[in-house]
């Protein structure tokens, strides 16, 4: 007799298992222990079989009547029900460990120790965010060029183009990870080349001609904040390092009897040498009968911490300068390489050695600290004296020492 809802429901445990037959070989095993679980006994290649259908009452009988037909239906094609169910299991767990957040994680997890960390807080945040809630779980050789579009239109939909176009980078070194480690078979996002709208350039304010140069370090001498601050903006040209590099300057890390600065690239994580012309270590010097005891050069505030990100750039608002469109902290560096070019001649591949950008040569180097070490020394002095000059109204004659 067929089983019903109420008989299932009422059926009382035993001290041995009972086994209630529904039909076609469906039937529910009551436990000592009470619990009840849906079974399915069949025969394949000639051996008797028995597959679980789940469990009383999360599995109702209607339920287990349909799973017991589909298994019917794979017997009837010659399929063992049992097996199929292994092995879509195994590709359940085959496609977990194989999806694009799996395959991203472990890629990430491969290369991000070489990176700095801030850089790749960034990467895993941009991926966490904008690529993993839509393409995740999906395997990642399954993903073609337009679901990755997809997902890559919900950030340009943002307005932020310039994030899209790294998460784009991003999933292509996912992809061709995944092509490496033979999870996938290519990368689709070389497909997506042009379907993104281009970056707009977006340049740090920065002065440029001699004599607005002049005139901002004029400017300097009338600053009435700490005597930190003024440090940082005196020594802001003569540097040119990134803001976050300049504030974040330790005393651990200069030499000033040899005039070196050794510290670590904040985005490459990388060693780069400062050379330090002879006002840029007067300047420090005198620094350091203040913050000499602090870990910081820029010490802030808060004791053990340097000062805050935005104080060259508010420093110079102080200063009547708008750091949007006039001049910003970063845009010392842009001065640097426009007049150390155009003005004193030095030659570009030593500007960009100083700036600690990537300059590949000959041998596919693209960074070497002490590249050009002796020529940037050379470079970082005639830098300062022209700075002085200007800033005392010489009439300068641009120095040719360096033409390249």
């Amino acid at each position: 007799m067929a089983l019903t809802e109420i008989s299932v429901r009422h059926a009382k445990p035993a001290v041995k298992p009972i086994r209630l037959f529904d039909g076609g070989g469906l039937y529910l095993e009551v436990a000592p222990s009470g619990g009840k679980w849906w079974r399915l006994k069949y025969r394949f290649g000639g051996k008797e079989k028995r597959l679980s259908l789940g469990v009383y009452p999360d599995t109702g009988l209607k339920d287990a009547r349909g799973r017991r037909d589909e298994a019917r239906r794979l017997l009837s094609e010659g399929i063992d029900p049992g097996e199929h169910r292994k092995a879509t299991k195994d590709e359940r767990a085959d496609r977990a460990t194989n999806s694009f957040e799996a395959v991203g994680r472990e890629w990430f997890a491969k290369h991000s120790p070489t990176w700095a960390k801030s850089h790749a807080d960034k990467i895993i945040r941009r991926l966490e965010r904008d690529i993993f809630p839509w393409l995740g779980g999906r395997p990642i050789a399954e993903i073609n060029a337009p679901e990755l579009l997809r997902a890559l239109r919900r950030i340009e939909d943002r307005g932020v183009i310039e994030t899209a176009h790294r998460a784009l980078q991003n999933c292509g070194q996912v992809f061709r990870y995944a092509v490496a480690t033979g999870r996938a078979q290519r990368d689709p996002s070389g497909d997506l080349r042009g379907a993104l709208p281009p970056v707009k350039g977006k340049n740090f304010a920065a002065i440029t001609d001699p004599a607005g140069v002049a005139k901002l370090l004029r400017s300097f001498e009338g600053f009435k904040g700490s005597h930190v601050v003024l440090c940082a903006l005196r020594l802001s040209p003569l540097v040119f390092v990134r803001p976050g590099e300049l504030r974040k300057a330790r005393w651990e890390d200069i030499d000033l009897d040899s005039g070196e600065w050794c510290y670590h690239i904040t985005k490459t994580d990388t060693p780069h040498i400062v050379p330090l012309a002879s006002q840029a270590v007067a300047i420090l010097r005198d620094l350091h009968l203040l913050t000499g005891h602090r870990p910081y050069v820029f010490a802030g505030r808060t004791p053990k911490m340097p000062m805050s990100e935005n104080t060259v750039n508010a420093a110079l608002r102080r200063l009547g300068y708008n750091t949007q469109k006039e001049m910003t902290g970063h845009g010392f560096r842009a001065m640097a390489r426009t007049i150390l070019h155009e003005q004193l001649h030095v030659a570009p591949e030593v500007i960009e050695h100083q700036l600690a950008h990537q300059v590949p040569d000959t041998l596919g180097t693209a960074y070497n600290r002490t590249k050009f070490l002796n020529e940037r020394r050379t470079m970082m002095q005639e830098w300062a004296d022209y700075l002085d000059k200007i800033k005392a109204g010489a009439d300068v004659i641009p120095l040719l020492g360096h033409a390249g």
